[in-house]
């Protein structure tokens, strides 16, 4: 920019995107059609889930994980202090008490610590816990399962900083997203994330059980399965077969669609991943050879072992009182 400043993010939008949401806007279908499908099709192979669910926003997604697991009015979810307010939100949005847990110092992410703490500290059983992949950079996740099990709660991850991060355990390199150590994984698609699709989101999970709730939840809570039909006397004509234009909600859904329109331009982009990702990599490196001089005043972020982070954010921690410089 001309003044210098750098922005928060700026989104990179090429002909080819362009052109992907011309063909959807010169096609038969505008919203919910082939295009979600095969955007989430190609999603769920990229991090390595069985399925993906497309929605309007990251925070449409953790609402629908948080309906999906049945979090109702007196359950209590864990939730880290360093995250964006929609994690929280999503929680009280089906009547939960939300659990805050503390953050580790250096790098801003839970650990076992801090949720054997909140967990003691919650008045009750924790139903769920949702991991916030701070900046891109990965919660001890086989140990935070190992902490589901030993307690029973739900794994929920807050993956919308870290589309593309990957970690590795035990020789294995796996793919943030791809729920080997939860129940759901969460990402955003606002402009400043990885890919854009404008607005948008979309959950991961490896359970059929979920992701058919979750489709029906995003969709009004309606279903047009014959199986799951309950009223069979409007449901089926005279000769057994269900009638085309029926359909049935079984429990309050919402309004959460993504459009092919969105899709679109978020299939174009997934294509791009990698490239963001490596340009994300160099920027960090970037700020880590400038950044080095004022190692005793500007710390820049401390690298979790193993994990190879798809930068969203560059989280330096500042100290304002040695440099004179008030935080703002």
């Amino acid at each position: 920019m001309a003044d210098g400043f750098l922005p928060y993010g700026r989104h990179v939008i090429g002909d080819d995107d362009i052109a992907a949401v011309t063909k959807v806007l010169r096609g038969d279908w505008l919203t919910t059609g082939p295009t979600v499908e095969a955007f989430e099709a190609a999603f769920a192979a990229r991090v390595g889930a069985r399925f993906a669910v497309a929605c309007s926003s990251g925070t449409a997604a953790l609402h629908l994980a948080a309906l999906a697991v049945g979090l109702g009015p007196g359950d209590r979810a864990v939730v880290p202090t360093m995250t964006f307010l929609a994690t929280a939100n999503a929680v009280r949005y089906v009547g939960g008490e939300v659990v805050f847990a503390d953050v580790d110092a250096e790098t801003g992410l839970l650990g076992e610590r801090q949720i054997e703490t909140a967990l003691a500290n919650a008045g009750g059983p924790v139903r769920a816990v949702f991991p916030v992949h701070l900046a891109g950079q990965v919660v001890d996740m086989p140990a935070l399962a190992r902490l589901a099990q030993r307690h029973g709660f739900t794994v929920i991850e807050d993956a919308c900083h870290a589309l593309g991060t990957t970690y590795r355990r035990g020789g294995e390199t796996i793919e943030v997203g791809s729920c080997r150590h939860s129940a759901m994984a969460i990402f955003s698609f606002h402009p400043v994330k990885t890919i854009a699709m404008g607005e948008g989101g979309a959950i991961t999970t490896n359970d059929p059980l979920l992701h058919e709730r979750l489709s029906r939840l995003r969709n009004h809570g309606m279903t047009r399965e014959a199986r799951q039909f309950r009223n069979g006397d409007l449901a089926f004509g005279a000769d057994g077969e269900a009638n085309p234009w029926y359909y049935e909600m079984p429990e309050i859904g919402f309004n959460y669609r993504a459009s092919d329109i969105h899709c679109a331009l978020a299939l174009s982009q997934l294509g791009k991943l990698d490239g963001f990702i490596a340009r994300r990599q160099a920027l960090a490196e970037c700020y880590d050879r400038r950044l080095a001089a004022l190692a005793l005043r500007i710390q820049p972020p401390q690298r979790i072992a193993g994990c190879r982070p798809a930068w969203h954010l560059y989280a330096a921690r500042v100290d304002f009182a040695g440099l004179k410089l008030p935080r703002e």
